[in-house]
């Protein structure tokens, strides 16, 4: 039996997810965009996975150079997300520009200021599925803002974290 693509993209949008900005720089150019296909592979050694349509402007990028970060984005990225989601036409390193402050760890792939935390990742191997192209990364640096609380995306909405909490504790 075949699932209809239609159905099958309705019903993803009740999987919860936090919002990421995966980020890269190949070839002295910034690239990146916002995902919500990041999962968590392993704790030894520290491994995620990231899962990019091959139609992303960053998908080669990500590849040819060989490591990326994983910014997990808080409520006040919002406009940076939507950005990195192609929603206002900017593309490329131009999406870096006026949005948030940025700074690099380990590999020098961006890395975005007040993000409750960001995973810098060296690439450890590609699988291609389907539309996508699977990257496993194996985290080499790691920035945490306790502080900071994460933005969510949920039913094609974006969510913010702490709100979520809070009202599930009062529940």
């Amino acid at each position: 039996m075949s699932v209809d693509a239609t159905a099958f993209k309705r019903g993803m949008r009740h999987l919860a997810a936090s919002v990421t900005l995966i980020t890269t720089r190949h070839r002295d150019l910034r690239g990146g965009l916002t995902a919500t296909a990041v999962c968590s592979v392993s704790a030894e050694p520290p491994q995620l996975l990231i899962c990019v349509n091959k139609t992303a402007s960053a998908h080669d990028p990500i590849g040819e150079a060989g490591f990326f970060c994983v910014n997990i984005l808080a409520p006040e990225h919002r406009k940076i997300a939507e950005r990195f989601a192609g929603m206002d036409g900017v593309e490329g390193d131009d999406r870096f520009v006026d949005m948030g402050e940025w700074t690099t760890l380990t590999t020098g792939a961006p890395v975005l200021k007040g993000c409750p935390v960001s995973f810098d990742c060296k690439l450890v191997t590609e699988v291609a599925a389907g539309t996508h192209t699977i990257y496993l990364g194996e985290i080499v640096d790691i920035r945490l803002d306790p502080a900071a609380h994460a933005l969510l995306y949920c039913d094609g909405a974006f969510v913010h974290g702490e709100l979520l909490k809070k009202a599930l504790q009062a529940a």
